[in-house]
């Protein structure tokens, strides 16, 4: 598997997100996942690795993570897959707060939505949707098994969890979502989350272990 990260910048926002680029070595299919902004940038990553795009995958509905997707499309391909809470996010800016960053109000609409234990396969690898609901109601993961790793979006990061405070968010779900769906996996499953640096599932669970014998 290659895999590459991008701290992308949102349009008129200036906001740093996490895009990942993975391919399959021997296939050249590939995904991007969370193409928040620098549309043109990820495509010169697709083109360096000769890759064809087969699918934009979205953790979440918010603008710093969409704000690329309609270019890339146009440059690359790809169908556009999100869960089907979010999905109504790529159109609705009250929900995915593009006029928050003053970004222009996106117009999108999803190939497919994924549903949890969906598996989704480039060339030879699978990858496997985990329903993370709680910095929005339809959050995903995408979990590796065989690669040992997992794209969190803005569920999991480094040290904390993503923000319940925005349309759909839920305290109470995003720390369920975390203890009982993302900390039961291996000791040594990399975390690249939506934001920040990479982590370790290992280094993340006393915090949630805490969190929950507390009985929020």
């Amino acid at each position: 598997m290659i895999l590459k990260r991008l701290q992308v910048t949102t349009p008129q926002a200036g906001l740093k997100t996490n895009s990942y680029v993975v391919c399959d070595e021997k296939t050249k299919e590939a995904m991007v996942i969370d193409p928040g902004g620098e549309p043109s940038r990820i495509a010169e990553v697709l083109d360096i690795l000769e890759a064809n795009l087969k699918y934009i995958f979205i953790t979440h509905c918010h603008a710093d993570h969409i704000g690329g997707i309609a270019e890339l499309k146009r440059l690359k391909g790809g169908k556009i897959l999100i869960s089907r809470p979010d999905s109504e996010g790529l159109y609705n800016e009250e929900i995915n707060l593009a006029y928050y960053i003053n970004m222009e109000k996106p117009e999108l609409e999803a190939d497919s939505r994924i549903d949890d234990e969906d598996l989704i396969h480039i060339g030879e690898l699978e990858f496997k949707v985990i329903a993370t609901p709680g910095h929005t109601k339809g959050g995903l993961c995408l979990y590796s098994e065989k690669e040992g790793l997992i794209f969190t979006g803005d569920t999991l990061f480094s040290g904390t969890w993503g923000r319940t405070d925005l349309p759909t968010g839920n305290f109470v779900e995003i720390i369920t979502s975390i203890t009982d769906k993302l900390m039961p996996l291996p000791d040594d499953t990399i975390v690249y989350p939506g934001h920040g640096k990479i982590t370790m599932i290992q280094d993340e669970r006393n915090i949630y272990l805490e969190l929950k014998a507390k009985e929020f």
